[in-house]
């Protein structure tokens, strides 16, 4: 995990609510390896309260992880592209929502400014999807940006098939192992798991 030493990670959390907790312990590994974190939140994810949590608890805890301010903002997201600010980003988890704004070029949120800002630059953008359509309407998706440069999926699997068939998640474990073989211009292998 040297490779991760001082890297400059943003950490962008989206809407998943239910995947949160294994998504921060991932982010709690990427500073153990020496990372620097910046957290970034989606409108969604930095407001609302579920039964996963209240949204102000999940910004505390990031900046707790990090030591430093969620940015929650679009126009704070903006300037991480043009000052060159962060070595890699992990979209972590990743909807389905925001990956097909991905797919589209939609920034109409902090966590898409923020990785439209990294592709200024040919940044990696790693992806732990967490999503209930993945294997129907979001399979295109999901295929189209594998297909994209610099986009980097960490490994997934289905993580209900018998109450949700098409429903996959990424194993927020790998996320460390991803981002350095992505910072190498690969995608961490298997995919599927």
């Amino acid at each position: 995990m040297k490779k991760l030493l001082g890297k400059r990670i943003g950490f962008a959390v989206t809407g998943s609510f239910c995947t949160f907790e294994p998504a921060f312990k991932s982010a709690e590994a990427l500073v153990s390896a020496g990372a620097e974190l910046i957290p970034i939140f989606s409108e969604h994810a930095a407001s609302f309260d579920t039964r996963f949590g209240k949204a102000a608890d999940h910004i505390r805890r990031m900046e707790e992880i990090s030591g430093r301010k969620a940015i929650l903002s679009i126009a704070d997201a903006e300037p991480l592209g043009p000052k060159d600010l962060l070595d890699c980003i992990a979209v972590c988890p990743c909807t389905s929502n925001t990956m097909s704004k991905l797919v589209y070029g939609v920034v109409d949120t902090t966590v898409t400014m923020a990785v439209k800002s990294m592709l200024r630059n040919s940044k990696p953008i790693v992806l732990a999807i967490a999503t209930n359509d993945a294997l129907r309407c979001s399979g295109k998706n999901i295929g189209f940006l594998m297909n994209t440069r610099n986009y980097y999926f960490v490994p997934f699997r289905q993580d209900a098939p018998d109450k949700k068939p098409a429903s996959m998640v990424a194993l927020f474990e790998k996320l460390p192992d991803t981002i350095i073989s992505a910072f190498d211009g690969n995608q961490i292998q298997p995919l599927i798991i």
